[in-house]
């Protein structure tokens, strides 16, 4: 199983801009000593205090400093960005990281950002599914043209191309119901967080993944699945419950302020009414329910045992963990729970 950590470059209350890209750093070249297999990037636009802009540029600048972690966007926003680009820039880190490099590719719920590009958010769906198509013929190495709504190309022939052939592997995040069948019928791997989903709703959406994987006739029984959400260890349970109380309670409070705020913008009437309904459900959640649907703080063996169960339940291939998601945590209890998770729990799944 794939053992990764989730990067947003979070400021720290009082904090700046300079510390939260020092303190990432420390964390993916500590990521990197201990052996973790990869780290992925948010991308966050207009957010003062999660300056992660332009992942690409990060993914470089963590290939050269590393020397065997893997990085990944978590996620690229397509519907942002030329596809042309993003398939020149992924396959130069490709390149730049000889072939450490993964694509993780979504639509985003951050409105805002749409409205403040200029592109109307009930377009996304479209936007996304067309810079995928562009992406994946640009790696063919070969010139091609395309006529879509949104997009024209005439004769383009990408370069560099990827180091990985015949290309990175690409990973598409699902957050709403009707995307798992989607992903599955595409045959790409799937990409889950239990932000808006509990265990058992991952479970029956899952369900709809591996049936239009098979369907569509794709190898294997089922794809690749990673599910991202937060975990701290320490070394005992009491320690591991009460040091992230106020973080992650920061954490849901936020989440909770996002979907209450909406963005603002362009959604459709189907759109607010999902955000309404996790809304609902995050006002509702106490701490003893967090810790029980929504995240794994433990000791390494609580934590090992909770994630077997979890790779049994969601057949899991790979992990994406957030060791500090409301950004209270000291950063020396932030590296020691990388190091319990790299020295004890991995070490039970590989």
């Amino acid at each position: 199983m794939d053992f990764g950590v989730f990067l947003d470059f979070q400021l720290r209350k009082g904090g700046t801009q300079q510390e939260a890209f020092r303190e990432s750093f420390e964390l993916v070249d500590l990521a990197d000593e201990m052996g973790l297999d990869t780290v992925w990037l948010a991308e966050s636009h207009f957010n003062q205090n999660r300056p992660l802009a332009a992942q690409l540029v990060i993914a470089s600048a963590i290939a050269t400093r590393t020397k065997r972690l893997r990085v990944g966007t978590a996620v690229q926003v397509l519907p942002l960005v030329h596809p042309l680009r993003i398939a020149e820039e992924a396959a130069t880190v490709d390149q730049i990281s000889e072939g450490r490099f993964e694509l993780g590719v979504g639509r985003s719920g951050n409105v805002r950002a749409y409205d403040a590009m200029g592109i109307d958010y009930e377009e996304s769906r479209e936007r996304f599914q067309e810079a995928l198509d562009i992406i994946m013929k640009s790696w063919s190495g070969e010139p091609f043209s395309y006529e879509g709504k949104y997009n024209h190309i005439t004769n383009a022939t990408v370069s560099p191309l990827p180091y990985q052939k015949p290309h990175p592997k690409v990973r598409i995040a699902s957050t709403t119901d009707d995307s798992f069948s989607r992903v599955g019928r595409l045959g790409f791997p799937i990409f889950l967080s239990l932000r808006g989903m509990d265990v058992e709703e991952l479970q029956t959406n899952l369900q709809d993944y591996h049936k239009a994987w098979r369907e569509a006739g794709h190898p294997g029984e089922s794809g690749d699945i990673s599910v991202r959400f937060p975990m701290y260890i320490a070394p005992t349970d009491e320690e591991a419950v009460e040091e992230p109380k106020e973080t992650i309670e920061a954490y849901f409070q936020r989440m909770r302020r996002l979907f209450d705020e909406g963005f603002g913008g362009s959604g459709g009437a189907d759109y607010w009414e999902r955000r309404q309904r996790r809304l609902e459900k995050l006002e509702k959640l106490t701490y003893a329910e967090i810790l029980e649907t929504k995240v794994i703080f433990g000791s390494p063996d609580r934590v090992i045992d909770r994630l077997g169960q979890y790779k049994e339940m969601l057949g899991l291939t790979g992990i994406t963990v957030e060791l500090n998601p409301g950004g209270l945590l000291p950063a020396e209890a932030v590296q020691r729970s990388l190091r319990l998770l790299t020295q004890e729990v991995m070490p039970a799944f590989k």
